[in-house]
């Protein structure tokens, strides 16, 4: 994947496909709220071995149950790229809550 910045047009159209996204700043931005603590640690697990496997890591937070996720690439000077988008995509394919 290319570690070149997206445009904001790109990102856009990106994220009409990514539902609950958005964009903050240069991150790819979505909070997901599940039905435990233990709903959300699992989440979190699943994600990790996707993230570790794509050799591109979220920035992400978690209390109780939710977890608030950010993706940008910090190689292309911590702005969006394809990468985050692949793993936006990932995300949206494990998450059972939206």
């Amino acid at each position: 994947m290319s570690a070149k910045p997206l445009t904001p047009a790109e990102i856009g159209a990106e994220l009409r496909n990514l539902p609950g996204w958005s964009a903050e700043g240069d991150a790819l931005a979505k909070t997901y709220q599940f039905g435990s603590f233990r709903e959300a640690m699992s989440f979190m697990v699943r994600v990790a071995f996707e993230a570790e496997a794509m050799d591109h890591h979220p920035e992400w937070s978690n209390v109780y149950n939710r977890v608030t996720v950010r993706l940008r690439t910090h190689d292309a000077g911590n702005q969006v790229t394809a990468r985050d988008v692949a793993l936006a995509r990932k995300i949206q394919e494990i998450s059972w809550v939206g």
